[in-house]
């Protein structure tokens, strides 16, 4: 290639619109210390990988929500109260909003939420089979930002499981709680959360014997080589997620294994090594602490569902 025709391809590469992920991965990447959102993990793939985790032997908050939820989904029903229109933010699993549904007297409507369309589009037709009187209207977006929902004029009910409110830090948290209380008025939010638990439990959920929370964490890197033609070397990463008691929450990270340049988009990124990758962060929460964060976004805490354990609790929320 000479330099006339490298100079001519660099500028094509300029001047093309770029990608939400590109603009996330060349800001992330271009910041001290390094750092990518964790919301890009969920294209197809990482999806995939997440079910994978969720069956994870060591994975305690699935199993331990999807437990609570089948066995108080009468309870949550009676809260909620008929022709509900349920609004989920970060469509998961269909076993959980199954629960939900199959408990609700005569739901009006079900709207998921999720930065992953091809994900979301198969479950949306997946329960609109499983539903067939219920009105499936999935939203491609992010639910973190400002909305425009559609809306039946029904009672809106949130529903945010599996302690998606853990990746948030204390400022982010209360902005997303905030939204929701205006989104959700006259209605509630049942929302799962993780709690402070002995670190041992925690490092074992993100630190799985069979390397699949790795495998997942990797998957952000391997988007990037397949959507961005970027060139990173999975095995000069290592996953590394250690608990930081002071902070509260586990950290994941991509660590390099060695001094190693990337190509990115035209661009190229140097990584020490050592050096990481803050790629999520989750939160865990006391129940005095979570009942604090939903106080201060305006919503009154009614009840909490908590496992034997204490590992997970569920909460109803209303919005007056």
């Amino acid at each position: 290639m000479t330099n006339a025709t490298l100079a001519y391809a660099k500028a094509l590469q300029a001047a093309r619109p770029k990608s939400d992920f590109e603009n996330a991965v060349l800001s992330g990447l271009a910041r001290t210390p390094k750092e990518l959102p964790c919301k890009f993990f969920y294209d197809a793939e990482g999806s995939a990988l997440f079910d994978r985790i969720c069956e994870l032997p060591e994975y305690y908050p699935t199993r331990t929500e999807t437990a609570l939820l089948r066995s108080h989904a009468p309870e949550f029903a009676e809260f909620i109260g008929p022709d509900a229109e349920v609004i989920e933010f970060g469509a998961g699993s269909l076993q959980k909003i199954g629960y939900l549904l199959g408990a609700l007297k005569s739901p009006r409507a079900y709207i998921p939420i999720d930065i992953s369309g091809e994900y979301l589009r198969a479950m949306a037709e997946k329960l609109t089979r499983a539903h067939p009187g219920l009105t499936v209207s999935p939203v491609v977006a992010d639910f973190t930002q400002h909305l425009r929902l559609p809306s039946t004029g029904a009672r809106r009910i949130g529903f945010f499981p599996g302690s998606t409110i853990g990746n948030f830090d204390a400022a982010e948290a209360l902005a997303f709680m905030q939204r929701a209380a205006r989104m959700l008025r006259g209605g509630g939010l049942l929302i799962g959360v993780d709690r402070i638990k002995d670190p041992a439990i925690l490092h074992a959920a993100y630190n799985d014997s069979e390397g699949v929370t790795g495998l997942f964490n990797k998957n952000i890197l391997a988007r990037a080589n397949r959507e961005l033609g970027a060139y990173f070397d999975l095995e000069a990463f290592a996953h590394y997620a250690p608990y930081n008691p002071g902070a509260k929450r586990i950290e994941m990270h991509l660590l390099s294994r060695v001094d190693q340049s990337v190509s990115i988009a035209g661009q190229t990124i140097s990584f020490l090594q050592g050096e990481t990758i803050h790629t999520e962060n989750s939160y865990k929460y006391t129940p005095d602490g979570f009942r604090t964060l939903a106080m201060a976004a305006g919503f009154v805490p009614r009840t909490m569902w908590s496992d034997p354990d204490k590992l997970f609790s569920i909460y109803w929320l209303e919005v007056p």
